[in-house]
């Protein structure tokens, strides 16, 4: 028999069944319709895939004998190796006779003799006065030097005394702020712990105490009018109709040229403008190169080289250091650890300084706290006005015809009734569980009604 599981059962759509862990190597065959595609797309058999066209890639290896000629070898052929004469440079030879050292400039400018240039500088005339020379100059004859009494200073004077002990004299910082006793403040919030009541509970709450009931109003119920269709036929005259009947005029000519269809029993004729005027020549088929045998040169290949020829290799002496020779001194007796900066900066001992903290200038509040803060003393409430609204009023129209509550889903759509989905109940009526797969899908047997025999 045929067993259903809760996800086919269910006729809304809302009831799946819950997945859990899942085996990976267990293959049971069970349709698992969790999906829509595989609810469209049932599972066909086996077909054989499509057989592929493409070639093989198949290495087919040559059979024949393989020639040792390659393109460079058939293209390019040596040429005869000639050995390039050497330029013998002549022996120089010096020319006999005596060298002419007269240049252009000499044989054209000749020298002269050069006089001295008289100077044209007047002659010094000497005034001899008699008497005194008076030597101030006018500076010091209209400016004179002005008596100015040196100003006082004005800073205190202070008689430096050297600290008889390490870094004894106190510092400005040390001077100026004086570290104080830090007072914690004084907290104002209110503990956290709970208070309880002692008395006991009477269940009064302001919502008790202040709510007045009332008792509510009788409402009328209304009786159900009963729909009466119109005799009337219904005017299917809108506005636009009514209003917009058209004006006469001529009617539009169809600007679509002439349909001229080919017969099928016209014969189609095969000639083109581009057959007619471009007719086919012969092309000559091209000419192949025909390629010269390979025939190898005669005698045998020089290597000798422009620098195996020139450059003779000759032995080189080792190139000797000039580094210096250390002379090492070996003493006997131990190394001295002590050094210069040592003995003159020996280490201070030195303690880590205190904490300095400025003073505080506000002072602690003392005294109880009022709950007056400076927005409660500063503040001054104003009487708010409330904007006015330029909304329209929401006031429904009232017409004297009567209303006509008949619509086309009232008249056509006949009420059904609502059917419960059998996967909401937890045993679905007239299925009996069977088990669970290892997917989490939860299977059940239908159950067949016994049928009593005559």
């Amino acid at each position: 028999m045929r067993s259903w599981c809760l996800c086919q059962i269910c006729t809304c759509g809302r009831h799946h069944c819950p997945h859990g862990t899942t085996r990976i190597y267990e293959n049971s065959g069970v349709f698992c319709p969790t999906t829509e595609y595989l609810e469209n797309y049932p599972v066909h058999g086996s077909v054989p895939p499509c057989q592929s066209l493409k070639p093989k890639q198949e290495f087919r290896a040559c059979r024949e004998k393989m020639d040792g000629i390659t393109t460079f070898k058939s293209d390019y052929r040596p040429y005869e190796v000639v050995i390039q004469p050497r330029h013998v440079p002549e022996e120089y030879k010096p020319k006999p006779g005596k060298i002419d050292l007269g240049t252009t400039y000499k044989r054209d400018f000749n020298s002269y003799k050069v006089q001295p240039v008289a100077i044209v500088q007047p002659q010094e005339r000497k005034q001899v006065r008699k008497g005194k020379l008076d030597t101030l100059p006018t500076y010091k004859d209209d400016y004179r030097a002005w008596d100015i009494q040196k100003s006082e200073l004005c800073k205190p004077e202070e008689a430096y005394h050297p600290p008889t002990v390490k870094f004894g004299n106190a510092t400005t910082f040390q001077d100026d702020y004086v570290p104080q006793e830090m007072r914690p403040r004084q907290s104002f919030k209110p503990s956290p712990v709970v208070r309880r009541s002692v008395a006991p509970f009477n269940g009064d709450t302001s919502h008790r105490l202040d709510y007045v009931p009332r008792p509510l109003e009788f409402k009328l119920a209304k009786p159900k009018e009963v729909y009466m269709p119109s005799d009337q036929p219904f005017e299917d005259l809108t506005t636009h109709r009514c209003d917009f009947q058209g004006l006469a005029g001529e009617m539009a000519k169809i600007c679509k040229p002439a349909d001229t269809r080919v017969t099928q029993k016209a014969q189609f004729e095969n000639s083109t403008e581009s057959r007619d005027r471009f007719q086919p020549w012969e092309i000559p088929p091209p000419k192949v190169k025909k390629v010269a045998e390979y025939s190898p040169p005669a005698g045998v290949m020089q290597l000798h080289s422009t620098s195996h020829l020139d450059y003779v290799p000759y032995q080189a002496s080792r190139v000797v250091p000039i580094r210096p020779i250390s002379h090492t001194r070996n003493s006997s007796s131990p190394f001295q650890g002590k050094s210069t900066t040592q003995e003159d900066f020996p280490a201070w001992e030195s303690c880590r300084q205190g904490l300095i903290k400025q003073q505080q200038q506000i002072p602690n509040p003392t005294g109880k706290f009022d709950g007056l803060s400076t927005f409660r003393s500063h503040y001054v409430p104003h009487e708010l006005i409330p904007t006015e609204s330029c909304r329209p009023l929401n006031v429904a129209l009232k017409s004297a015809a009567p209303f006509e509550n008949v619509t086309t889903y009232s008249v056509e759509y006949s009420p059904k009734k609502q059917e419960v989905c059998p996967a909401a109940y937890p045993s679905p009526p007239g299925y009996v569980f069977e088990n669970t797969n290892s997917q989490g899908h939860k299977f059940f047997r239908k159950v067949i009604p016994a049928v009593k025999a005559f």
